[in-house]
């Protein structure tokens, strides 16, 4: 899989194309109510033209039941993508409705949701919020007035990335990601909680050093460089551990933890639930963090991971994406927040050839295989006729073909033959 000319122009496309701002009207806000103790925090990344937005709404001392969060830009920024919420804008008017799995918050609990966006002349973050039409306070975080763009969003790819691993170029050297978060209080006890009718779960609880050992192994595919993966006592979901990935841009940094289970009493039917944190958005370039071999494409991998900014699937044999690396595809998907754990389920069908993919419990409607071919999403996917994964091993990691480097957690990882949730 060298980088062709379809990638580098449909990678090019989706940096430059400023796609339709959402029209569809959300829900009718839930009646107003103590709204006023509330905290309303806003944080983005952008880049020339394009920016990811991550709100935070955090209750005070009385719990809410159904929210809706309102603000105005002081920019000309439109929203193009949304997650964990139902967000419409009017001009420069903008409500966020909760989503179906996330409307109540307990007195003093968090949630979070984003939206990815574009912006020409000022992407200034939103001065003030409501809540259910009252005012909430906000501690909005100052967005960069400097329209270029961020290391991990180049406005296209480099040339010499190849997304591949048929070529094996000079790794060069790379800066280390940015220092792992403060550990914030978990739970003890065995984790992960959750995970009824798996066929195994792992929260990494058993591990007694920092090379991970017994059910795990470390692999390093063609190649090994400066990546690096170890048991972390200071960050974790749940428990007291987690693993740590440092994965370094360029070829041959990669790194995997690899399962040495046996998968065959899955069948042909997978369903997989992780927990990942991210210390780094994704970037435009493609990059892997979950890959999984297919006896039935010549031992080649199916994986998980993004480009242009988003959550995306990537068949190594042909370089297939699902989405489509078209604006409207990309717009699809989305992407993975950061600094906060996220948890991410698959399905992987191989005797009907089929995929379905979900975040903090909502599906990916981009990010779906139904064996009907749909311009954006599967269309390219399904150029291949009788396509029947056979899966047979699990590894979780970080694999760059060029560009894209990020510090990033596992933890409470579970597999199974039925959907297993968050």
């Amino acid at each position: 899989m060298h980088l062709s000319a379809r990638w580098r122009a449909s990678a090019a496309a989706v940096l430059a194309t400023v796609t339709a701002g959402i029209g569809a009207v959300a829900a009718a806000p839930p009646p107003a109510g103590a709204a006023a103790a509330c905290q309303v925090s806003y944080r983005a990344d952008q880049w020339t033209g394009g920016f990811v937005g991550y709100v935070k709404l955090t209750a005070g001392d009385t719990a809410i039941h159904g929210w809706t969060v309102g603000w105005t830009w002081p920019g000309d920024q439109r929203i193009t993508n949304a997650w964990n919420a139902s967000v419409a804008q009017s001009g420069a008017a903008v409500t966020a409705v909760n989503a179906a799995y996330n409307g109540d918050l307990a007195p003093g609990a968090s949630l979070e949701f984003g939206m990815q966006g574009t912006w020409a002349g000022n992407n200034t973050a939103p001065a003030a919020f409501t809540v259910n039409g009252a005012p909430c306070g906000a501690t909005p975080s100052p967005v960069p007035s400097s329209a270029s763009p961020s290391p991990s969003r180049s406005s296209s790819p480099s040339p010499s990335v190849s997304p591949s691993r048929s070529t094996s170029p000079s790794p060069s050297a790379s800066p280390r990601p940015s220092a792992s978060p403060s550990a914030s209080p978990s739970p003890s006890g065995p984790p992960p909680a959750g995970c009824t009718g798996a066929l195994w779960c792992d929260g990494f609880e058993d591990q007694t050093g920092t090379v991970p050992s017994g059910a795990w192994t470390l692999a390093y595919p063609d190649c090994q460089g400066t990546g690096s993966a170890v048991v972390d006592t200071t960050v974790a979901r749940s428990g007291s551990r987690s693993v740590r990935v440092d994965g370094t841009a360029g070829y041959c940094n990669h790194v995997f933890l690899k399962s040495t289970r046996d998968f065959s009493a899955l069948g042909g039917v997978w369903y997989g639930r992780f927990y990942v944190r991210h210390t780094t958005a994704l970037p435009a370039a493609h990059v892997t963090f979950l890959a999984m071999r297919d006896a039935a494409d010549g031992n080649r991998d199916l994986r998980i991971g993004g480009q242009n900014a988003a959550l995306q699937w990537n068949r190594q044999s042909d370089d297939a994406t699902l989405p489509e690396q078209s604006p409207t595809g990309v717009a699809l998907s989305r992407p993975l927040p950061v600094d906060r754990w996220v948890c991410v389920e698959i399905r992987v069908d191989g005797p009907a050839g089929q995929v379905q993919t979900w975040t903090d419990g909502s599906e990916v409607a981009g990010l779906r295989v139904d064996g009907v071919p749909t311009a954006d999403v599967d269309r390219q996917w399904l150029t291949r006729a009788n396509w029947h994964p056979n899966l047979t091993d699990l590894r979780l990691g970080w694999e760059s073909y060029g560009e894209g480097a990020d510090r990033l957690w596992f933890d409470d990882i579970a597999w199974g033959s039925a959907r297993i949730g968050c």
